[in-house]
């Protein structure tokens, strides 16, 4: 007889059903898994066997064989242990035989029988929920479960001894709730910046239309400071935007004790991350750098010093809002919408545009080309907000606090984002929550210009030699900013401010 019980393998985010088949046969003894396993399915053996002694259980002297099917799908990850586990103490009559009936099941077994916490319980449960089924899975990821739906059956235990307990009713283990991380008030506040207002402003424009920005300037003019405050400003994840950010951090093992956390993501790796850092890879193609900033923010400080074909890997997903990550035997789409927060310095000296600097590497033009040359014109096309953040002086940082902070440049945020999600849901384009994320074929409809404003958008389009893609950026922007305003009309003056943030590229791209 064979003993059937439901689990998962994972592909990108998505969660696809797995059976596993346990035969426990007449023969000679041995403990067999087949089906494509990898190394840590392949020695969930040892594991299982030491847990069920452990629980008071000793496997027969029969041939048992494992068959996880599709055959012909690799199975990677500790969290068929238990599965394979239960199906074995089925097949022995240690729980009854049906009681696995209609439950997905997942989780990695100690020597002593407990059950630990695994990556991707919550596409798992949702998974399950899709299917009707329930879900058994490690207490500690029960609140993570919990998330998939409030009419899901849930068990989550600690040992293999309490699921037998519970499935005999000596001990009925109670549904896990939901719960979100407690977040302390964060203690950075954009009162803490003293000047650069231009700067300060960018950065609600960039918080408020979901819009990349580059920031060039000289060493300790802030540029960090900044970007490390722009979640000051952002307003909470939406339930839905919750949901898929978690579904990526559970795959990437990332979720602490089973809460979710409402903030949005801000990642900064450092400048010598690989390719697979960023973009996501690695033999089991996990998710990278850019799709656990999904929804939030991806901080790259000197960026001309990161490889230039990482900085080129960002294209796509700066379009798409997806990386695909791609292997000899699968194929995984990870999300990644991310916003774009980069920092530089104006050459390697760092001070080209301080007034009556002299270059000890010789001309100030050449030094500032050979190094911003190492970023591609193609990326710097899709960032839409390029700033020149000039070095703070003494005078600036002896003035008292700004009396507007991270609060009250959060309300406005809040308020603008809150026209773009009304508008494309009137348009029908749920997907799309902010103005950068606009499809080209919308901006016709929600950002045309007045006739003053179109005519100063033709004239700047042909002296700036503004791409298609820049074209449409800088409608973005400008729809932005009316939002802020509350305009509905694109006016010439929000264009010419629009236009101002892409005079900084077309330089670099000169100097370049």
């Amino acid at each position: 007889m064979v003993q059937r019980v439901s689990t998962v393998a994972f592909e990108g985010i998505e969660a696809r059903a797995v059976d596993v088949q346990v035969q426990v046969a007449p023969g000679l003894p041995a403990f067999n898994i087949v089906g494509l396993p990898d190394k840590a399915v392949s020695e969930a053996r040892e594991r299982v066997r030491a847990a069920l002694i452990a629980s008071g259980l000793a496997l027969p002297a029969r041939r048992i064989t494992v068959n996880l099917a599709p055959a012909d799908l690799p199975k990677e990850g500790s969290h068929y242990d238990l599965p394979i586990a239960l199906g074995l103490m089925a097949a022995i009559g240690a729980i009854p035989s049906d009681a696995l009936a209609g439950f997905t099941v997942l989780g990695e077994l100690g020597l002593d029988g407990s059950i630990a916490a695994v990556a991707g319980v919550l596409p798992a449960a949702i998974g399950a929920n899709a299917r009707e089924d329930g879900l058994i899975c490690p207490s500690a990821c029960g609140a993570e479960a919990a998330w998939a739906s409030p009419d899901i059956q849930i068990i989550a235990a600690s040992s293999l001894i309490q699921i037998a307990n519970h499935f005999k009713g000596t001990q009925v283990l109670s549904r896990p709730q939901p719960r979100i991380r407690e977040t302390q008030g964060s203690a950075l506040d954009l009162r803490d910046i003293k000047g650069q207002e231009s700067a300060k402003r960018a950065l609600e424009i960039a918080a408020a239309g979901g819009h990349h920005l580059l920031m060039v300037g000289s060493p300790g003019s802030g540029k960090s400071m900044l970007a490390a405050r722009l979640p000051s400003i952002l307003p909470p994840l939406s339930p839905a935007e919750l949901l898929e950010l978690s579904m990526i951090a559970s795959v990437a093992g990332e979720i602490d004790g089973g809460a979710l956390t409402s903030q949005r993501p801000f990642r900064a790796p450092h400048h010598s991350a690989s390719m697979a850092a960023l973009t996501g890879g690695g033999t089991r193609a996990r998710p990278g750098e850019i799709s656990l900033a999904h929804n939030g923010v991806l901080f790259l400080d000197e960026l001309p010093e990161f490889d230039p074909r990482v900085l080129d890997s960002l294209r796509q997903p700066l379009e798409n809002g997806e990386i695909a990550v791609s292997r000899a035997n699968h194929r995984v789409t990870y999300p990644a919408r991310f916003m774009l927060v980069a920092a530089m310095n104006p050459c390697r000296c760092g001070h080209a545009f301080e007034p009556g600097y002299a270059c000890k590497r010789g001309r100030i033009d050449r030094c500032t080309a050979d190094y911003q040359m190492r970023i591609s014109g193609p990326l710097l096309d899709r960032i839409d907000l390029r700033i020149e953040v000039p070095a703070v002086t003494a005078s600036d940082l002896i003035l008292p606090p700004s009396s507007e902070g991270s609060a009250e440049v959060g309300a406005r945020v809040a308020a603008a984002r809150d026209i773009q999600t009304e508008r494309y849901a009137a348009l029908g384009l749920s997907n799309v929550r902010t103005n950068a994320e606009a499809p080209a074929a919308a901006l016709e409809a929600i950002a045309q210009p007045d006739a003053q404003g179109l005519k100063l958008l033709h004239d700047a389009a042909e002296s700036m030699r503004l791409s298609a893609r820049g074209y449409h950026r800088v409608l973005r922007v400008a729809r932005t900013l009316a939002d802020l305003d509350g305009a509905d009309r694109i006016g010439r003056l929000y264009l010419a401010e629009a236009l101002s943030y892409r005079a900084l590229a077309d330089d670099i791209k000169r100097a370049a």
